[in-house]
């Protein structure tokens, strides 16, 4: 790990951010940046109403995004007219903060021209238009009195027939065979959820003329969705292609401009390949002190067998959930700014096909519906008593405190507190960059265990059984990342299939065939998902920095409340914010 920290140093170099002038006239300079952004985050927002409502901005409530051939070209045009007027703006005299503001806005426009030239969401993917209609905020998030939320999920439903009209329009007669048939399986789900969920959550909505408007409004919908479905079985399916693959040079472009890593793939993969080795034997010496006479994946799946019925999986994960939350304040990891639990509920009918635990907090700016819960999917009653054992080895005890730490305590939820809690601009809590929020996640589940976490709760004590069995449960997790991370790289950038990557998947982190298949099949779509991995040892790297940086005053509870407090910005700019000598990024190579 040490030589990996080491050699993604290098991804900072290249990282060019304003320097700060000292003098007066730095004012001017912030003032006029302050208002280019304002103005480019109000039309952000008009653009992407559905963004808006997560993040607490109920004023855009009903909205949905016009993606019409026409709208689709004004909005990259107001893109590239940020991006001109960006650049004529006097750098040098912006101050230290307004330089990283500006670099945030930068690269966010960037980001945005990238999806819309290179990755093409409008015109490759037929998802985009099946998660543009976007409602279940609305059932989630008891924000506003329910009729006010009927009229706005009628609102939204009203527009569904333009939306898969504008698809039509925009999207390019022959497409990503993944792309199609994962939209199939998404725009189906959508309809179910459409016709079941939706109706059965605003039951308790009694007003006859609201109750009616809903049903013609639904009823549209479905019908626009189920037309949706059949032209990409009935036209698109045929013609797909395989042709995936961003290219080595955009797959560059996506690290550059995204999240502002200049380093070329092939030196990423090369770090991924030694850390997946490494992980690896981790994983089989955990096996072996669990056990040294069985394969190390049949020790885990042994362990998998420890897990809650299903009466108690809900009330174990509380109570499991509170214990990593107490570790988290009595060993000082990092400052919590609230004493609000996240609520543990059963993950709604809507999401279970597809979640197995999330976190959903609110945003931001939300003022209403603050409370946060923390879901997880109970096994379905209509199934059979072995399907549900099969389903309850997820809820491991082991690996289901991984989750808890990724997602919760002190992962996501926490992150999410931070950035709430913080005094950041307006700009640095709208943009987030990727490797940042899933990278703190899952550092945090290596960080908890280097910690301690896996002692015996009953008496604090070192058990090396059971934190064998945390280390397997949480190189597990690693395995997976490190296998998106390779599987990115070469599908993207050396030609790998679906069916190679399936096998990667199978070989690497010991996955059953169908969910290495969706692994593979997620990485077409989203190769940043290489940034759960990246995010992770930039994180530790800018940790030893700061380490050396702060010496005796280093205190990991300062490091992470420092990490924490300026938002959620692209790493290498954080190593910035957070290092007073730049020198020191050359002198650990």
């Amino acid at each position: 790990m040490q030589r990996a920290w080491f050699m993604v140093m290098l991804l900072l170099t290249g990282c060019s951010v304003p320097q700060p002038h000292s003098d007066g006239r730095a004012g001017d300079a912030d003032a006029a940046l302050a208002k280019l952004i304002d103005e480019y985050l109000k039309g952000y927002l008009a653009w992407r109403p559905a963004l808006a409502v997560r993040l607490g901005l109920h004023q855009y409530d009903g909205r949905i995004t016009d993606l019409s051939p026409a709208s689709l070209q004004a909005e990259r045009r107001r893109l590239k007219d940020f991006e001109t007027r960006l650049a004529s703006l006097p750098t040098n005299l912006l101050s230290r903060e307004a330089a990283w503001d500006y670099q945030i806005l930068l690269t966010s426009i960037r980001n945005e021209l990238f999806e819309f030239d290179v990755l093409q969401h409008y015109n490759r993917n037929p998802m985009t238009y099946v998660r543009a209609l976007d409602l279940d905020i609305y059932i989630r998030r008891n924000f506003a009195p329910l009729e006010q939320r009927v009229r706005s999920i009628i609102a939204i439903l009203d527009q569904a027939s333009n939306l898969m009209a504008a698809a039509r329009a925009n999207l390019a007669q022959a497409l990503p065979r993944p792309y199609v048939e994962t939209a199939m399986q998404m725009a189906e789900g959508q309809i179910q959820f459409l016709k079941t969920d939706l109706v059965q959550a605003l039951e308790p909505c009694t007003n006859v003329s609201l109750r009616a408007a809903f049903d013609r409004a639904q009823g549209q919908a479905v019908a626009a969705l189920e037309g949706f479905v059949a032209y990409l079985k009935e036209t698109a399916l045929p013609v797909a292609h395989e042709q995936f693959a961003l290219g080595r040079d955009n797959f560059a472009r996506m690290l550059r401009e995204g999240e502002l890593i200049h380093w070329p793939p092939e030196q990423i993969l090369d770090i991924g390949l030694r850390e997946l080795a490494r992980e690896q034997q981790a994983f089989a010496e955990a096996a072996r002190r669990i056990d040294p006479t069985r394969p190390p994946i049949e020790v885990f799946r042994a362990i998998q067998k420890e897990h809650p019925t299903e009466q108690s999986l809900l009330a174990d994960t509380r109570r499991n959930l509170e214990a990593i939350r107490q570790f988290v304040v009595q060993r000082r990891i990092v400052t919590i700014p609230s004493e609000v639990r996240p609520r543990v509920e059963e993950t709604p009918p809507f999401e279970r096909a597809t979640s197995f635990a999330s976190m959903d907090t609110p945003g931001p700016f939300e003022t209403q519906a603050t409370e946060a819960y923390y879901y997880v999917t109970p096994p379905d009653p209509a199934w059979t008593p072995e399907q549900k054992a099969q389903w309850l080895t997820a809820f491991n005890y082991y690996t289901t405190d991984i989750v808890s730490i990724h997602e919760a305590y002190p992962g996501h939820y926490v992150q999410a507190l931070c950035l709430n809690a913080s005094k950041v601009s307006p700009l640095r809590k709208i943009i987030k960059s990727y490797a940042f929020e899933e990278g703190w996640a899952h550092y945090t589940e290596q960080m908890m265990l280097e910690q301690g976490f896996g002692t015996d709760p009953s008496t604090g004590r070192a058990d090396p059984i059971r934190a064998a069995k945390y280390r397997l449960a949480q190189a597990d997790e690693a395995l997976l990342r490190l296998c998106r991370l390779c599987v990115a790289i070469r599908m993207h950038c050396q030609g790998m299939t679906v069916a190679e990557a399936t096998r990667f998947f199978m070989d690497n982190c010991y996955y059953e065939e169908k969910p290495a298949r969706q692994e593979a099949i997620r990485g077409t779509f989203d190769p940043g998902y290489l940034y759960y991995t990246l995010g992770k040892l930039m994180i530790l790297k800018l940790r030893e920095d700061w380490r050396q940086q702060e010496g005796p005053a280093f205190s990991l509870q300062r490091f992470h409340d420092e990490l924490l407090r300026h938002g959620q910005p692209p790493l290498p700019l954080l190593r910035q914010m957070m290092l007073n000598d730049p020198k020191l990024w050359d002198q650990l190579l």
